[in-house]
């Protein structure tokens, strides 16, 4: 976590000065389009992604649909999840969070200004409504990420278990899911050294509704997870075999 702390406490005054400046930007909403808005997040985030001496290799920007919204669901791994994927995705996107780890300062701030959705894992009928809320704000041509593991621990590059509530939001928006890889990302902020890291996000093949229009929950989580585990596991492998 030294990692994480030197990156926070290196930054506290352009963090400072930049969150004030997206809060005064959430005040006056107005005056601002969520372009705007997006284009600070990400300056926020390539400071700190700098600062953690990480590179993020992006593959498959091509899958992204040039038009409308869509979801992307991705595995989880730790702090830099959401950096190293927004920071690869030029277009706005939006997010959703646990509720409770949304309240901390910066990331209420960063959460207001994306209008990102805050999920009670403690209210099953506020997830729902959420849930729902995401998918009609996606079919009107937003976009979002969602980590379905729902948390990170000390798993790596190794898939928990998905939690299929949330491709409730999918089948309401009648827009395309993405699958997101992302590798070697917990190296990025949970480490003890400040040696150059690198991380890789995957956009995988969009999957159209028309492919999962009728399915179970169950089902399109299965099917999202297969396609993710089968590209960590050949980059994995292939990363492994670059560094004997």
């Amino acid at each position: 976590m030294f990692r994480f702390y030197y990156v926070i406490m290196t930054n506290i005054f352009f963090m400072l000065h930049n969150l004030a400046r997206a809060r005064y930007m959430v005040r006056h909403s107005d005056r601002y389009s969520e372009e705007d808005r997006y284009r600070l997040v990400r300056k926020i985030m390539d400071r700190l992604r700098r600062r953690s001496h990480t590179v993020t290799m992006v593959y498959g920007t091509e899958n992204l649909p040039d038009d409308g919204g869509y979801i992307l669901y991705s595995n989880h791994q730790g702090k830099y999840d959401a950096l190293g994927i927004m920071l690869s995705h030029e277009k706005p996107l939006s997010a959703l969070m646990e509720l409770h780890n949304s309240e901390k300062f910066a990331t209420n701030t960063v959460m207001n200004l994306l209008e990102g959705k805050r999920i009670d894992q403690q209210n099953p009928r506020q997830q729902l409504q959420v849930l729902r809320e995401l998918g009609e704000e996606v079919r009107a041509g937003r976009r979002f990420v969602i980590f379905p593991e729902g948390k990170y621990g000390k798993n790596r590059n190794h898939l928990q278990p998905f939690q299929d509530g949330c491709f409730y939001s999918a089948l309401v928006s009648r827009r395309p899911i993405v699958p997101v890889c992302i590798v070697d990302s917990w190296k990025a902020m949970n480490q003890n050294h400040l040696r150059r890291e690198e991380t890789e996000v995957h956009f995988l093949e969009p999957i159209p509704y028309e492919t999962f229009r009728g399915m179970k929950r169950s089902e399109i989580s299965r099917m999202v997870k297969e396609r993710i585990s089968a590209c960590l596991a050949e980059r994995t492998e292939a990363r492994a075999a670059q560094n004997k």
